[in-house]
């Protein structure tokens, strides 16, 4: 397989991871808000969404963000009748994130992120290493 085409391939990686990561803190810095007035919803925690795309210009399937979903999961409710987003009940909903789930993600497109970098640079380092035994 040509260079090119193999930083093609693991650059729309990185983009991707790139979002996800993005994606995993944002849910990250809204795990512990709560909905604006009493009887809204709270922060509804939010994924990325992959597809394959061909690329007519270099005959290529490369991986895109296609959008965000939302996490429809119940939730948390906590009494807290002093809360000014309290229900009639007392009680606050907080969002569905659990900071253990997004960790995980985080990890996993972290790991995802290292793998397509590293193909990057051997890549690299290939194409140098053939450039050098040419002048040679």
């Amino acid at each position: 397989m040509d260079m090119a085409k193999t930083i093609a391939i693991a650059s729309s990686g990185l983009r991707v991871q790139s979002e996800r990561l993005r994606v995993i803190a944002e849910n990250m810095a809204n795990s512990d808000s709560t909905a604006s007035s009493p009887g809204s919803d709270p922060y509804w925690r939010r994924t990325v969404l992959f597809a394959n795309e061909f690329d007519r210009a270099t005959g290529l399937d490369l991986v895109r963000v296609v959008g965000e979903t939302f996490d429809k999961s119940e939730f948390e409710r906590r009494f807290d009748p002093g809360h000014p987003s309290a229900d009639k009940d007392g009680y606050v909903l907080l969002p569905n994130v659990n900071p253990i789930i997004e960790m995980t993600d985080m990890r996993q497109a972290l790991r995802s992120y290292e793998a397509n970098l590293a193909v990057i640079e051997v890549s690299k380092t290939m194409l140098q290493k053939t450039i050098d035994l040419l002048r040679a």
